[in-house]
């Protein structure tokens, strides 16, 4: 999948034979989403001076019920609303408040990146649950988990893509300049996969879903997006070989709990981007950022790809979201990330 803003070359296919989009490029460095605060203006001043060759629009969940994931996603959707009950994000027949909130907190974000970021180029990310995530943290009328019916994903799905490309164009109109990327979240993939959602009533587990049908209805949100699409999970056991099924131009995923090499070969031989998170999420002591580029190398060694190859096949990032840092240490965090991918660079 490509790009919505690089031109199409002056030269090669007729335009009928030529793809929609051109290939994505990527950045050395990136954030995974979420950052401590409330400020959306201050987040983003961050996040471009710490992260200025691939940007993104931070999530702020310290500011509440609407700014957390599912129901910063559920602000996308369209033609569908949710509230928010003691169990959690519910889906509803009309919008009400908990929504709009969740909506308000989406506008101010998008007012704060056109004030701060107009003049951005490049790559810029922008995340939302994907959509198996969102099904598990969304439940039914009944109670039961949107995740159970197929019908009730499919609709999900549907309207995710819908609100995912108009976020798309929104951030487009604000930083003209910007290549707009979006990143599935999907931390709650691998319970889906393993049976290990808990039942509304706590008291039991919801079936597995086959790896093929969860597969086949990510795929169908990767295809449909107008940009290219970063799955992330961050998660013990992530499925990087079912993310790179899908047809997802990035695998995004904690380095530290992926043991499944031959996955990580087959997707940097099929030309999926790697971006690798290399630093805790949470406050902790930071390595030399030479130390974590060496770490890197001697990691790429074992796949067995030739050096030269690194430094264009992966984008570092902190192993998770940042919002469970302190504001000192997610800012550390970035510049360490940005710093240890210089070291990854030929001399």
């Amino acid at each position: 999948m490509a790009s919505p803003i690089d031109p199409a070359p002056p030269t090669g296919p007729s335009p009928e034979e030529e793809p929609a989009f051109a290939p994505p490029s990527w950045g050395p460095a990136t954030g995974v989403g979420s950052l401590p605060g409330a400020d959306p203006a201050e987040a983003l001043r961050v996040v471009t001076g710490e992260l200025p060759d691939f940007a993104h629009l931070p999530e702020l969940p310290g500011r509440g019920a609407g700014a957390d994931l599912i129901g910063r996603s559920a602000a996308l959707l369209v033609d569908l609303a949710v509230e928010l009950t003691p169990a959690g994000w519910r889906l509803v027949p009309r919008t009400g408040i908990d929504q709009r909130r969740a909506e308000e907190f989406l506008a101010r974000d998008l007012d704060a990146l056109h004030d701060v970021a107009e003049a951005y180029t490049g790559p810029f990310k922008v995340q939302a649950a994907g959509p198996w995530t969102l099904a598990a943290g969304l439940e039914r009328t009944r109670g039961d988990r949107a995740v159970v019916d197929p019908g009730a994903r499919r609709d999900l799905a549907q309207s995710l893509t819908e609100g995912l490309a108009g976020h798309v164009a929104a951030v487009a109109a604000r930083v003209p300049g910007a290549r707009v990327v979006v990143q599935l979240d999907e931390p709650s993939l691998p319970a889906v996969l393993q049976g290990a959602l808990p039942t509304a009533s706590g008291w039991g587990k919801l079936p597995a879903v086959e790896a093929p049908v969860v597969e086949q209805e990510l795929a169908a949100v990767v295809r449909a997006l107008p940009a290219p699409v970063v799955v992330h999970c961050c998660a013990d056991r992530a499925p990087l070989e079912l993310f790179r099924s899908t047809g997802a131009d990035a695998v995004s995923f904690d380095l530290g709990l992926v043991q499944d090499l031959d996955a990580l070969g087959t997707a940097v031989e099929a030309g999926t981007h790697l971006l690798p998170g290399v630093v805790p999420g949470t406050d902790a002591p930071l390595p030399a950022p030479k130390a974590t580029a060496s770490r890197l190398q001697a990691w790429w060694r074992e796949l067995g790809f030739a050096a030269d190859r690194l430094p264009g096949a992966v984008t570092l990032t902190p192993a998770c979201g940042l919002a469970g840092a302190t504001p000192g240490y997610a800012r550390a965090a970035m510049t360490h990330v940005r710093e240890a991918a210089r070291y990854l660079l030929p001399e």
